[in-house]
């Protein structure tokens, strides 16, 4: 199923010429600002443990690290909110095709998700405002608005990706959309479950990033327990996220193969319809040919239906001009199976090791793994959406539009993308900047604002003044 240079060309002068820019503009846009979206929805939960802890249990050194949290977070937050606003300018201008037509079935969700974004950004700033000025269970209680505001703008943006691939809420008429339902476009058949998938997958990210910091503090001589606290608050949520996603995954892969069985064929690199099916570990699909694939029988069938006998099916059903990009979506949907996979297994064996009382945070090599982790949480998170949208390909809605269909035209597309890639460089230096700048100035010393229950006064001696 090679393209020969005949086909290149007439592939060539059908697409739009925006199509390309466009589609890369799109994915280094949502590639990046995924990654500070997971720290929206997974880190205020894990401010408030620390938090719940510093004002329930006396913790100071717990409440050091929550206050230091939420100042990491304003940052990405404050990035996130100029990386949201490009893509919100950039659904319309790159695809108009799709923004034209379906602007009333997805108004909704996008109204929903500016709505969350600024209850976010105001209880944010409350909670950082709030230390040494609130009562301490109020201010405590600060972070909830703020975490369910992450969520549910998280699922409204989910709901939207949900529902090109499940399209639902409107009619075509004569080439028109009618009877638009927004309500039935938001919650359609394929929200509830991308949403689990993703949601897990921020816990992942950032529990492992977090985790990650403290691991490498600990690898240079930093084993105080400020260190070991940071370290295994979210490493016990990403435990539960590693430990959880592999069975979201499997029933939302179930699904794809009634829905998108085109996307399955590519997932499994089935080139033709086995029964039962062998999950093919690597292999590329080279003129028509798997190569280099290792088969393990039958274990395809029981990964895609439940079944050991059940067929997968393969892309000799799927009309040629359907065919997604194989190669790509093949080696991202392993490539997130096989990071996540390992990531499970590490932390089955941290735990493990400590029930039989062995601490790995004493082996340096379990802390380079540790270090590394975020990273290989992101690759894994990357290659998933990846999986997904291309995948779906050639559908911007499935079976509905065409990606072709749905961009623009404009030529001169390339411009815009040299400057997102300008203004991304940018953004990630300044955060990497700040950060570094902030992490510095805690480890020589430099305090913070002293708070009536905070780090200060729980560790002052009595008759000091502080209360």
């Amino acid at each position: 199923m090679g393209l020969t240079p005949e086909l290149l060309t007439v592939l060539a002068s059908e697409a739009p010429s925006g199509l390309l820019p466009a589609r890369q503009q799109m994915a280094l846009s949502l590639g990046w600002h995924i990654i500070l979206a997971c720290f929206g929805v997974a880190l205020p939960a894990m401010i408030f443990v620390l938090h719940w802890r510093g004002v329930v249990k006396g913790d100071a050194e717990a409440l050091v690290l929550a206050q230091r949290w939420a100042k990491s977070s304003a940052v990405l937050f404050a990035i996130g909110a100029v990386s949201g606003t490009v893509l919100s300018f950039e659904m319309g201008l790159l695809w108009p095709g799709l923004m034209g037509p379906f602007g009333d079935v997805l108004g909704l969700p996008f109204a929903f998700e500016g709505l969350s974004f600024f209850v976010e950004a105001i209880f944010l700033g409350i909670y950082l405002y709030g230390w040494g000025r609130m009562p301490p269970r109020a201010h405590l209680l600060t972070i909830l608005p703020m975490a369910l505001a992450g969520v549910a703008g998280t699922f409204s943006v989910l709901s939207v990706n949900a529902w090109m691939n499940n399209p639902d809420g409107f009619r075509i008429v004569d080439g028109e959309v009618v009877d638009v339902d927004p309500w039935a476009a938001m919650f359609n058949d394929g929200v509830f479950l991308m949403f689990a998938h993703m949601w897990v997958a921020a816990f992942m990210v950032v529990g492992f990033t977090v985790a990650g910091v403290y691991a490498v503090g600990m690898l240079r001589g930093r084993t105080d327990r400020h260190h070991r606290l940071g370290f295994t608050v979210p490493f016990g949520f990403a435990t539960v996220a590693a430990l959880v996603q592999p069975l979201i995954g499997h029933v939302l892969g179930l699904r794809v193969a009634e829905a998108q069985p085109a996307k399955l064929a590519a997932f499994e690199l089935a080139e033709t319809t086995e029964q039962p099916a062998p999950l093919r570990l690597g292999g590329l699909l080279i003129d028509g040919e798997v190569r280099w694939a290792i088969d393990i029988p039958k274990i395809g069938s029981l990964i895609a239906r439940n079944s050991f006998d059940k067929p997968v099916p393969g892309l000799d059903q799927v009309p040629p001009d359907q065919v997604p990009p194989v190669n790509i979506t093949h080696l991202a949907f392993q490539s997130m199976v096989g990071i996540g996979t390992l990531l499970a297994l590490a932390v089955v064996v941290f735990w493990v090791a400590r029930w039989r009382r062995r601490d790995l945070t004493g082996s340096r090599w379990f802390l380079r793994f540790v270090a590394v982790s975020g990273p290989l949480a992101i690759i894994a998170m990357e290659a998933g959406w990846v999986a997904t949208e291309v995948g779906r390909q050639p559908w911007v809605v499935w079976q509905v539009l065409r990606t072709e269909d749905a961009a623009t035209d404009n030529p001169y597309l390339w411009w815009t993308l040299a400057g997102t890639v300008v203004v991304y460089t940018a953004m990630t230096v300044a955060a990497y900047v700040v950060l570094r700048s902030m992490a510095r100035r805690w480890r020589d010393g430099e305090a913070d604002l002293p708070s009536p229950y905070g780090p200060d006064a729980l560790t002052a001696p009595a008759g000091d003044g502080r209360r």
